[in-house]
Parts: C-alpha cells; sequence; structure tokens
C-alpha cells in the first residue's frame, strides 16, 4: 500500500525564521510560501533530492498547527506523509483492519493539490501520519 515518504512536516512557531534557517544555514531551496485555509496551515517545501520537508506555520487561531505549538513552542516533527496509489482503496483497507482516519473519511486537496487523508497517531505509535495519493 505504501509508497514513498513524500515528506515530513515540522510545525515551526515562525515560519520566516524557519526559512531563512534551511535556505541559509542549510544551502536548501525553499518554495513560496502558500496559505491553506482548508487546512488552517501556511506551508513551504524544502526540497530535496529524496523527498521533502514541509514547515506549517498556524494560519488562524483554530489551527491543528497552533494547538500543536502550544504543547510543543520551539516546533517539532507533526507528521510523516507516505503516497499511496488509491487513496480510497488505501482508506477502505485501513478502516477494515481497524485504524481510525481523522475527520470525515473523505479525502481533502492538500498542499500538492492532491487528495490527502490523516491517520489517527494513537494507531500509528504517536505518529500522525499523512497518506497522499499520486
Amino acid at each position: 500500500m505504501l509508497g514513498r515518504v513524500n515528506h515530513i512536516a515540522i510545525a515551526v512557531p515562525d515560519l520566516k525564521a524557519a526559512v531563512a534557517s534551511y535556505r541559509d544555514r542549510l544551502g536548501a531551496r525553499v518554495s513560496p510560501a502558500e496559505s491553506l485555509p482548508e487546512h488552517g496551515v501556511t506551508v513551504v517545501f524544502v526540497e530535496l533530492p529524496n523527498t521533502k520537508v514541509e514547515l506549517l506555520e498556524p494560519l488562524g487561531e483554530t489551527s491543528p498547527i497552533a494547538a500543536f505549538l502550544q504543547k510543543n513552542p520551539a516546533g517539532g516533527m507533526h507528521h510523516i506523509c507516505y503516497e499511496v496509489a488509491d487513496i480510497l482503496q488505501a482508506r477502505d483497507q485501513l478502516l477494515a483492519a481497524g485504524a481510525r482516519v481523522l475527520g470525515t473519511g473523505e479525502p481533502k486537496i492538500g498542499a500538492h493539490g492532491k487528495p490527502v487523508l490523516f491517520l489517527h497517531p494513537k494507531d500509528f505509535f504517536g505518529t500522525l501520519i499523512e497518506l497522499e495519493q499520486v
């Protein structure tokens, strides 16, 4: 079911500072910032040869990233995103196996313009998992 790692997401309290750190200290290529109101975040992607790092900043006080940063004020790893060929098939297989899909269970469009779902971290050893159809 799982394909390659699409990205690892890091919640940050200050997106501009995080971009400067990755770009200026690490010499990384960083995408322009994009606001995703339906997800409550502003994102940038650090482009790497084999994957991406997604830097997330809350967009509004009801953002799930705002809640994460209240518990982790310095920021930290938020989720890992795996690619899947068919997100509905993956969802149905996971539900049949007892995994919990967050939200309504229906895919939303993610930052790459592709369908995504999130899986409950308690079902995966404390790690929030995002699935993205490719």
